[in-house]
């Protein structure tokens, strides 16, 4: 079977497993905040920056998942796509990550394929991309031989009809899935042609307090539209349909509640007029 390559090993996280593993267990080892609910975690919201910036909040997101049985396949929506993109899919092949490959999930990525219209991706031609990538390692170390159906989705309605589609596919088939939505949040400053408060510690202030808040909250109300919308309106989300689809499956899985794991910006890690910023949430 042939294998698409891990394209960011080495430089948005390590490149060998003893690395990733040593980063992996010093992210489990610096984790404050754990879900309030006590019932079995569906999914959740995590970001995708560079390891140093980030992994932190995605690795402890993914952990929390552990909740209860062992889930036979992540669902994984990412992908920067703006609202009129196509949608994109691995529907077969594997994926390597530093802990070795991972598998795609065959009969969901197919029914969904059979569903709606999708860019379907190979081993071979694909978009390279972040959002989903940086979430395997993870993935692997924590859930070993789990598979994954990747799927890139736009800021649209269409969107959450495949999140949900994806939800009951797998309750047809008989398997245990987590949904992951990949996203970033506000990207602030001149480097991403957004400063409508300026430069300074207040800017920092009002991505922090306002801007990333206001996204957060619509998440934590698990309504999909409104996370669309808003990020549309705003620009607090870069993959604001990733995560409203991965809300809109964990619904569909009979998810009724949200819980903020942990917020942060890359301006804690390295001051800068130009930051982004980064929440992880399990539903």
């Amino acid at each position: 079977m042939k294998v698409r390559k891990a394209m960011l090993a080495g430089s948005w996280y390590p490149e060998s497993a003893s690395e990733c593993e040593r980063e992996i267990n010093n992210f489990l080892n610096d984790a404050t905040v754990s879900p309030s609910s006590k019932n079995k975690l569906t999914g959740g919201i995590v970001p995708h920056a560079g390891w140093y910036y980030s992994g932190s909040i995605a690795c402890n997101v993914i952990n929390c998942l552990k909740k209860g049985a062992d889930p036979d396949v992540f669902v994984i929506f990412g992908m920067h796509l703006g609202p009129e993109s196509p949608c994109y899919i691995m529907k077969e092949g594997i994926w390597e990550t530093p802990f070795g490959d991972i598998q795609i999930e065959k009969e969901i990525a197919g029914e969904l394929v059979k569903r709606f219209n999708f860019n379907v991706e190979t081993p071979e031609y694909f978009t390279e991309d972040n959002t989903i990538e940086l979430q395997l390692p993870f993935i692997k170390y924590l859930f070993g031989d789990v598979k994954i159906v990747p799927v890139g989705v736009p800021p649209a309605k269409k969107s959450l009809e495949i999140g949900r589609a994806a939800a009951d596919i797998s309750t047809k088939l008989g398997l245990n899935i987590k949904v992951i939505g990949s996203t970033d949040l506000t990207h602030y400053g001149l480097n991403y042609g957004f400063m409508p408060e300026g430069t300074g510690h207040s800017a920092v202030d009002w991505v922090r307090k306002v801007n990333d808040k206001r996204i957060i909250e619509i998440m934590l109300e698990m309504d999909p539209n409104k996370v669309i919308s808003e990020a549309l309106k705003h620009q607090n989300a870069c993959c604001s349909g990733a995560a409203a689809a991965a809300i809109a499956a964990a619904k569909q899985l009979g998810a009724d509640h949200a819980d903020a794991i942990v917020y942060a910006t890359s301006y804690d890690k390295r001051p800068s007029d130009s930051f982004v910023g980064y929440a992880g949430i399990v539903f």
